[in-house]
């Protein structure tokens, strides 16, 4: 039982004084009790949920009760007749507590032994401290009396450091000498009142004596019971069986009725199919002719059309022919015409194009007339249907109040009358004006611009009209009674008269301007006012341009006054030079009535409005002509700013419309803002800088295509007030222009006034109450374009309300406009009390009734009341009555009665969810004179009443007489509410449990039911179980399975192990046994499936299938067995600790050290809060922060914070480890139960041993296995827990030892054997085991030298009293092999300057499977080297003294150190890895006889290479070297001697350097009178420096002609070598003319070489010839 369990075990107390009360605390303790002193209650409240396995026996002893008859009577005086359940109960807590406070008792023995080791340990310690400072002090008296003051300085440190340790330790050893003393304490207050309870203990051991032997007669009687089931169930079975064996002759006589009736059906179906096929034949072929004529109609069609086609084309060319005929005829009379004009003096081609105009606008008339009579009759028409249509409604909506009739609402036939006059074509029509018009024109012209006015004004005419005739069909209303017929029509009228007004007035003479020049002058006796010439137009607008574009302007003069007069332009205002130009021919002099022409160009350049005048002069007068040219800007307005929506009930939903128009040519953003106050920054919508072309050129397209379609919408959506239509009409016509001057200007136009649509536009949505804005809150209006704003008012509590919003504008020159909107809500008369009727949970089929209460409080009459039920809901809901009156000021009741049936989710699909089961249904009450119905919703959850089971069948398979197998079902609640259930009329080889079949569900509740079957007789079972609902409905399930009797049997068929530790196991044999005989067969289920093949001698197969992952082995698993013949079978049970358990206790630890830690910090903080200010000598306050402050918990914490996955929970990582060592500490004890089946096949025959045998399901056999496992005694805390030691891969010769370590946590100790290895093995342990305490460790020394490449394995046993730990010991030996990258012999160095140094580096590869561990060893520093010179003595009496051989060691530094130092001297190369060696060569004087020998050794003692190392130095840059061997290569270490005097030894340097002497011997060969010459190599190099300022140098021989003379030649004689190389220089030698045989030629000649400082070689040659062959 883990300390931290909710209920506390016990509770430790430590008071002031250092006492500790330990209080055996239950359950039934009670406030009252001293600290010493228990007490224990029968009637506790609740059991803990570790004993509530204790209620269930209690259950079933109640129900033996009386009938347990053999009970021993001696246990029963002894317990005073039955036992309670809480003294039961009372036993169980008593021993658990008892349990956990020895083991607090053990706890704190661990504590004083472990703090003993720990004051044992510091005085060892303190000791040897003491015993150094002694010696230390005596060696610091040495010191002082050698005087060696350093040494002193050095030992007085130390003794200081020493002196502090042992302080130190002197404190330690006080803490736990005191901590030791307080846990000596504590285990006596433990100790005395262990023996306090020591009483209470034998009680708990004799109630635990009781309760064992109940619990056995326990056992025995249901055994006794079991037996007699049985017995009833096989009675049962063959009442069955015979059942069966009449339904199954009964089947028998149906299935051969059934195939009688089958074959008669048969021969019926085979006449019925050649009765429909003969059918089938005969409707393809009747298809077949009707496609055959239909293919000859289409052929004498194909025929019909070519010679229709041949006659209109013949027709066609008559038709031509005519045309052409009369084209010609016309043509000629055009031409006499035309002739006989000219011969009487008129303008033929003025005359005949006049004509043609005539004709043309004739034409024109005569189609504008009949298009305005097809319209006439079409709004006739329509006129007739609407009154139609409002005679119909009148009469449907008699009951309904009329709406009063003011003067703003004409009735219907005033405004039919006025529409009848208005298109009566009695008075004088516009084509009459229009002709007057033309005529006037044409007689007034003399120039061919007056043919072009009158198209120009034709045209505008027609724009008219066609503006008229286009209102009208658009204006159309949908309820002629609400429109206002008189200000439409006098509207109409009045613009056009002024229409025609503008154009009559265009052409007279006399109106003056402003702008023009009033010139008052008299003319043959009449007076002139105005300007002498009248422009056309009188004005030159440019109205709306754009910087960048030209534009063109054609203007007419007209003289006006009465005398022939003449006009010369003068120029245009100085302000306008830069961007009107003036294109004017003078004309000369003109007669009054007569024109001319000019076209002004304007080319703006900046973006601002321009006024001016075009100047002229004239005979009578100067005069000019305004100019006027302005930009693009916004004319904004809407048509109302104040909007009311008057009274209106609750409920209704009513909207208003406001047009916002543009009446300018430059396109904005719009949008709605509700803020009470716009502040200077908010007026305006935000625009970005840049805009996209691509957008532009897209809301160009947009406004050019759409606007017809905005205006129509606009025009007909709601119902307005007739001002509103009015204004509408006007402004129809005005878009409509606006649209055909942006058709004329271009999309050129429209591109530049649009603007970007990506507006950063601040909306607040928040309207007034039940007052909100429309769809459109934003967005973009267009040049002349009108936008709907629409205002909605949907009441929903009486009272007034009211709404102010800004409509703002992306142009900065536009002002917000402010508008507000009012409106009052008004209650309805009648209502219902409570609007949502809940009838909560509801089941099908069951009634239920609720009431509706409808209450009247402003109506002032009695109302007829009508309830109305959808239509979908009427199978399921009724309200009675339905209909009714209601009082004024009263209530009415009505009752609502719903019956829910099954088909309530097919009937009423909208209203009732079948997934939830909600029902929500939207009722109306209809109330007479109100027009808003009163609406109010009933609302139920409706579920069914059925209990389901998880599966239909339930098979239990085949299964043993002597087996019992349980099935579990899970029966599910389906309802909302709690039902109950039983299981009723079970049969006698069946039980349910829990309670015997019986209980309630709670709703939606599943409860898993077992299915207990145990039959004693061998057949097939079929039955079925019926469970009652507390509704009294029945809910079946099918059971079956199938009895038999196995052939094989088991010598014990329950196995109880013994309790086993875990890491240990146990053993058990058992035999298997087939029983059968050559006259005594199995006895199978008869059936076609199962009979087996009777031979005499046929062995039967076995296979036993332990559970995965289980803790079971056996062996064999599989097997065949001989009739009379058994089989050993051996079962091992082996616990273990699953990796699932082992993650979860490692999530548990981590959890729980994050709470400890978590805790931890949260006394830090508050440790470091309760700082005490220190007040200074200046007056500040220093907080003082305490010593024992930890700063470095932050990081700790930061890695607790994230819980570890427990996927990334691997074997072998320390949570891992720590986890499994924590179960293992506090494994208490695991019992476990597996049933291992042992399949067993079918005969198998003799003749054909190659079949595989069937495996009969029923021949299964159970072995049932009891396993308890306990706590081991002894475990492995190191090598991460595991009992296997890999000592892996080791190469042979080596010596590998690792260490295990094993704890003893046991409360007893153990006394460690071991099993014996195997003498010849390569494992060995190399230390004792001992007998080791309770909770002490051992460390086993294992030790793996292999000798041979091979793999090895053994199982090392450590036995104690409780367990056996075994431990498996593998590696494998490997031979290593390495390899060097130098492949040995002499490692040559070269020259170096003295003092420096030079490196070479070679490699080691290591290409075996290990690491190898390698040693470099040195000749000089051998110690086995001999000492005194002796290898040199054998060198220096050798006989070949002219050899170049040198001994292994050579010269060494004068300091003592080794010329040749290596790097690693020793290591370790992984595998497959390389390893760097690195020799260097440092001397300290000049030599050139530097040398030793390096070797590398094995671990094994196996040499991979030796080299002999080589190296000269030098003092000088230059060397020569080459020549014969002057002395023996051995020098002395001695430094040579200093002169006396330094200043003579420095003149004699100065005044003669020494010469360094080389011999070379030349040696000509003389074979049979031929002598070949002799060549001897120099070498001379120049050292490579680490100091930059050295460089190269030169060489010198000199007298190299006397050397001639005597046969020598040296090439070269002089040169330059750089540096760090060398030049070879040739000797040869000639014998020269009168050479004598056997003389020796000898010379000496000086070789100078130049450096860092000048040397001079003495270099001797010697030569000779030899006849010796070599």
């Amino acid at each position: 039982m883990d300390v931290e369990d909710g209920e506390r075990p016990f509770d430790v107390a430590s008071d002031s004084c250092g006492q500790l009360r330990v209080h055996l605390s239950t359950d039934e303790d009670s406030e009252g009790d001293g600290p010493g002193l228990e007490t224990f209650n029968d009637d506790e409240p609740a059991l803990p949920p570790d004993l509530a396995w204790l209620e269930d026996l209690y259950e079933e002893d109640d129900d033996d009760g009386d009938g347990d008859g053999d009970r021993n009577p001696s246990v029963a005086a002894d317990n005073g007749g039955k036992r309670s359940y809480a003294a039961t109960a009372r036993m169980f807590k008593l021993r658990r507590n008892l349990d956990q406070l020895d083991c607090f008792h053990r706890q704190k023995e661990h504590d004083v032994l472990k703090a003993r080791e720990e004051l044992k340990l510091c005085r060892q310690n303190i000791e040897c401290l003491v015993k150094q400072r002694d010696d230390l002090e005596n060696e610091i008296k040495r010191q002082k009396a050698a005087e060696n003051s350093v040494a002193v300085f050095r030992l007085r440190s130390q003794h200081k450091h020493l002196c502090q340790r042992l302080q130190s330790e002197e404190e330690l050893e006080g803490h736990i000498n005191t901590d030791l003393k307080q846990q000596e304490l504590e285990l006596s207050e433990v100790a005395v009142e262990l023996g306090r309870f020591s009483s209470l203990q034998q009680e708990v051991q004799e109630e635990e004596r009781v309760f064992r032997v109940l619990k056995a007669q326990k056992a025995a009687t249901r055994i006794q019971q079991e037996r007699k089931a049985g017995q009833n169930l096989q009675l049962k079975m063959q009442r069955l069986r015979d059942k069966q064996a009449a339904m199954l002759m009964k089947e028998v006589n149906e299935r051969q009725k059934n195939i009688e009736v089958g074959q008669v059906s048969r021969k019926m179906a085979a006449k019925h199919l050649k009765e429909t096929i003969k059918r089938m034949h005969q409707q393809e072929a009747e298809r077949e002719q009707q496609n055959r004529e239909l293919l000859e109609k289409r052929i004498q069609a194909v025929k019909s059309l070519k010679s229709n086609i041949a006659a209109t084309q013949e027709s066609l060319r008559v038709q031509q022919r005519k045309a052409k005929a009369n084209a010609q005829k016309k043509e000629q009379q055009q031409r006499q015409l035309r002739e006989s004009l000219q011969a009487q003096g008129i303008n033929s081609f003025k005359h005949m194009y006049q004509q043609k105009q005539l004709e043309e606008i004739e034409r024109k008339q005569e189609e504008f007339a009949e298009r305005q009579k097809s319209k006439r009759v079409a709004i006739a028409a329509k006129i007739l249907e609407e009154e139609q249509l409002v005679n119909r409604r009148k009469r449907h909506q008699a009951v309904l109040p009329k709406p009063s009739t003011t003067d703003s609402f004409p009735s219907l036939g005033r405004a039919r009358e006025k529409l009848l006059h208005y298109l009566d074509p009695s008075p004088q029509s516009a084509t009459e004006e229009r002709a007057t018009i033309l005529r006037e024109v044409s007689d007034s012209s003399s120039s061919s611009s007056a043919s072009s006015d009158a198209e120009d004004l034709e045209e505008t005419m027609y724009k008219e009209v066609g503006h008229q005739s286009l209102t009208e069909s658009l204006a159309e209303p949908e309820f002629s009674g609400l429109w206002d017929q008189n200000s439409k029509l006098q509207k109409l009228q009045d613009e056009k008269a002024m229409s025609v007004q503008t154009e009559v007035k265009q052409e007279q003479p006399a109106i003056s301007s402003g702008n023009l020049n009033v010139i008052v002058k008299k003319v043959h006796g009449k007076e002139l006012r105005g300007p002498p010439f009248l422009s056309k137009p009188e004005i030159i607008i440019f109205k709306d341009f754009e910087v960048g574009k030209m534009y063109k302007k054609k203007i007419v003069l007209t003289n006006i006054s009465y005398v022939t007069n003449h006009c010369k332009l003068l120029g245009v205002s100085t302000h306008l030079k830069d961007f009107i130009s003036v294109n004017f021919e003078p004309p000369g002099s003109l007669s009054a009535g007569m024109s001319c022409e000019m076209q002004a160009v304007f080319q703006p350049m900046i973006n601002e409005d321009l006024e001016g005048e075009v100047q002229f002069a004239s005979a009578v007068g100067p005069f000019s002509v305004p100019v006027q040219c302005t930009i693009k800007n916004c004319d904004l307005e809407v048509d109302s700013q104040f909007v009311d929506f008057g009274l209106h009930v609750v409920g209704q939903t009513i909207s208003r419309t406001v047009t916002l128009t543009n009446k300018g040519a430059l396109a904005t953003l719009f949008s709605l803002d509700t803020a009470a106050c716009l502040s200077p920054e908010s007026s305006h919508v935000q625009v970005p800088t840049q805009v996209s072309a691509n957008t532009c050129q897209d809301l160009s397209s947009e406004n050019t295509t759409s606007e017809n379609q905005r205006s129509s919408a606009s025009i007909g959506t709601g119902e307005l007030q007739p001002q509103q239509e009015s204004q509408e009409l006007s402004e129809v016509l005005q878009q409509e222009q606006s649209v055909s001057e942006a058709s004329a200007t271009g999309p050129e136009a429209v591109l530049e006034a649009c603007v970007s649509t990506d507006v950063d536009a601040r909306i607040d949505h928040s309207d007034g109450g039940d007052l909100s804005l429309g769809n459109v809150r934003e967005g973009h209006i267009g040049p002349f374009e009108s936008i709907k704003l629409e205002v909605v008012f949907t009441p929903t509590i009486p009272g007034e309300a009211e709404l102010d919003f800004h409509i703002k504008f992306s142009d900065i020159s536009s002002e917000p406009i402010p508008i507000q909107v009012r409106a009052v809500a008004v209650s309805v008369p009648i209502w219902v009390v409570q609007p949502s009727i809940d009838l909560k949970i509801c089941m099908f089929d069951h009634l239920y009734q609720d009431s509706i209460v409808v209450q009247s409080s402003r109506a002032k009459t009695a109302l007829k009341l009508t309830f109305e039920v959808c239509p979908e809901m009427r199978k399921h809901m009724e309200i009675l009555p339905k209909t009714g009156v209601i009082q004024p000021q009263s209530s009415f009741n009505a009752q609502l009665k719903f019956l829910p049936r099954c088909s309530l989710s097919k009937d009423a699909k909208k209203f009732f969810d079948s997934d939830t089961g909600v029902l929500e249904v939207p009722m109306t009450v209809q109330v007479a004179g109100q027009v808003k119905p009163v609406h109010f919703t009933v609302q139920a959850v409706v579920t069914s009443s059925d209990l389901q089971f998880d599966r239909t069948e339930v098979d239990f398979g085949y299964c043993s007489i002597y087996q019992t197998v349980i099935s579990s079902v899970r029966l599910t609640n389906l309802s909302l509410l709690p039902q109950d259930f039983g299981f009723l009329r079970l049969p006698e080889f069946i039980e349910v449990q829990p309670n015997d079949g019986f209980g309630t569900l709670l709703p939606q509740e599943t409860l898993e039911i077992d299915l207990i079957f145990c039959a004693h007789k061998a057949k097939e079972y079929s039955f079925q179980l019926s469970c009652k609902s507390g509704m009294n409905r029945d809910f079946h399930l099918t059971c079956r399975a199938v009895v038999v009797r196995p052939p094989l049997e088991l010598s014990h068929s329950l196995v109880q192990f013994g309790a086993t530790a875990v890491g240990d196991h146990s053993t058990t044999i058992i035999f298997l046994i087939n029983r059968e005989t050559n006259h005594n067969q199995s006895k199978q289920p008869i059936n076609t499936e199962t009979k087996d093949a009777m031979t005499l001698v046929a062995p039967r197969l076995f296979s036993f299938l332990p559970p995965k992952d289980s803790d079971i082995s056996i062996a064999p698993s599989a097997g065949a067995l001989l009739p009379g013949e058994r089989c050993l079978v051996q079962v091992t049970f082996r616990p273990r600790l699953l990796d699932q358990e082992i993650k979860e206790e490692a999530l548990r630890l981590f959890h729980r050290a994050k709470l400890l830690r978590e805790k931890e910090l949260e006394r830090n903080t508050h440790t470091e809060k309760e700082e005490v200010p220190v007040v200074t000598s200046k007056g500040k306050k220093v907080p003082v922060v305490p010593n024992n402050s930890r700063v470095s918990d932050g990081p700790k914490t930061e890695q607790l914070t994230e819980p570890p996955n427990p996927v990334d929970i691997q074997p072998g990582s320390e949570q891992y480890e720590d986890a499994r060592a924590s179960l293992l500490y506090s494994f208490n004890q695991r019992y476990r139960e597996y049933t291992v089946p042992c399949f067993v096949s079918d005969r198998i025959p003799p003749d054909d041993r190659q079949e595989q045998p069937a495996w009969s399901p029923f021949n299964t056999l159970d072995l049932q296995l009891q396993c308890p496992a306990v706590q081991p005694a002894l475990v492995v805390i190191s090598n991460n827990g595991l009992s296997t030691i890999d000592f892996h891969q080791v190469a042979v010769g080596e010596k590998v030892i690792k260490r295990l370590t094993v704890q003893n946590i046991s409360k007893e100790p153990l006394d460690l054997r071991s099993s014996v290895l195997d003498v010849r093995s390569v494992f060995s342990l190399l230390n004792a085991l001992r007998c080791i305490r309770p909770g002490d460790k051992h460390t086993l020394v294992l030790a793996f030298s292999p000798c041979l490449e091979e793999k090895y394995c053994e199982t090392l046993e450590v036995r104690s009293q409780k367990m056996t730990l075994r431990m498996t010991l593998c590696g494998e030996g490997v031979v290593p092999a390495v390899t060097c990258s130098h492949p040995g012999g002499v490692l040559d160095f070269g020259y170096v300057l003295e003092s420096e140094s030079i490196t070479q580096v070679f490699k080691l590869q290591n290409s075996s499977a290990v690491a190898v561990g390698f040693r470099v060893q040195l000749a000089s520093l051998s110690p086995t080297r001999p000492r005194g010179g002796a290898d040199m003595v054998a060198f220096l009496l050798g006989s070949n003294t002219d050899s170049q051989v040198q001994p292994t060691v050579g010269t060494q530094n004068y300091s003592g150190l080794s010329v040749f130092t290596v790097v690693p001297v020793e290591g370790s190369i992984a595998p497959g890895q390389s390893q760097d060696i690195t020799v260097t060569f440092q001397p300290d004087h000049p030599s050139v006889n530097y040398s030793d020998r390096l070797t590398i050794e094995l671990s094994n003692k196996s040499k991979v290479c030796m080299m002999d190392l080589k190296g000269a130095a030098s003092s000088h840059n230059m060397y020569l070297y080459g020549g014969d061997l002057l002395k023996v290569p051995i020098e002395s270490l001695l430094p040579p001697l200093i002169a006396s005097d330094p200043q003579l030894a420095a003149e004699s340097e100065v005044t003669e350097r020494p010469t360094i002497p080389v011999l070379v011997t030349l040696r000509a060969k003389c074979n049979a009178g031929t002598i070949t010459p002799a060549v001897r190599e120099l070498q001379v190099g120049c050292i490579r420096s680490s100091q930059p300022s050295k460089k190269g140098g030169e060489f010198l021989w000199d007298n190299v002609a006397s050397l001639q003379q005597q046969g020598f030649s040296v090439e070269p004689g002089k040169g330059t070598v750089e540096a760090g190389h060398k030049r070879t220089i040739t000797v040869k030698w000639t014998p020269y003319s009168g050479y004598k045989p056997y003389d020796v030629v000898q010379t000496c000649v000086p070789v100078t070489l130049k450096g860092d400082e000048t040397n001079v070689y003495r270099v001797t040659l010697i030569a000779l010839v030899s006849t010796t062959a070599d």
